[in-house]
């Protein structure tokens, strides 16, 4: 377990060792993500999923997180039309 900790420890901090050159917007996208996907795995993990479904757990985390960061910092969304088609508007 000690072992796991450490290498998910230094691949984070070699992960964002490269967003030197980011802007904020992407900083922030990628802080949503990394976030977004601990939460995923982690609630996987509570849930007591198998290793595939804590990976999906992680990726959807991710994806949402990114989302999540992006339109707060463009205070745009992402509204659904009823018909599987979305349009872009601020959010409420």
């Amino acid at each position: 377990m000690k072992t796991k900790i450490t290498a998910a420890l230094l691949a984070g901090a070699l992960a964002l060792s490269a967003c030197e050159n980011m802007t904020n917007e992407q900083g922030a996208q990628v802080m949503g993500a990394g976030a977004g996907a601990v939460g995923g795995a982690v609630i996987a993990t509570l849930l007591g999923a198998n290793s595939g479904w804590t990976a999906a757990g992680a990726l959807a985390g991710a994806a949402a997180g990114a989302m999540v960061a992006r339109n707060s910092e463009t205070q745009e969304c992402y509204f659904a039309n009823g018909d599987g088609t979305y349009y872009k508007a601020p959010c409420q």
